[in-house]
């Protein structure tokens, strides 16, 4: 999916309560909602496991989406030449803290 379709499900949840960001994102009906929703449970779960805190009191202090590498592809067009297909692809990152 393209970076600039993911940044504006990642603009919705910067800056609300961890939680709360998940509840956002659980009703949002965009097919990146789901996939920022798996980068920020992995993010949640990782606070909990490696630095012993609360998922209550994390707060999403960073969404990014970036670009990465283009899969490039052709398609047959008329009279023997070709079109291409630009397969974006992108990069979340989420940042969750307790401050």
């Amino acid at each position: 999916m393209s970076a600039q379709k993911m940044r504006e499900v990642t603009r919705q949840v910067q800056g609300l309560g961890a939680l709360e960001a998940m509840a956002v994102l659980q009703i949002v009906p965009r097919k990146g909602a789901r996939l920022v929703s798996k980068v920020l449970r992995s993010a949640i779960a990782n606070a909990e496991n490696n630095k012993n805190l609360k998922p209550e009191s994390l707060r999403v202090k960073e969404a990014v989406a970036g670009t990465a590498t283009t899969l490039k592809r052709f398609t047959p067009k008329a009279r023997g030449s070709a079109g291409p297909i630009l397969k974006r692809r992108c990069h979340i990152k989420i940042t969750v803290s307790d401050e």
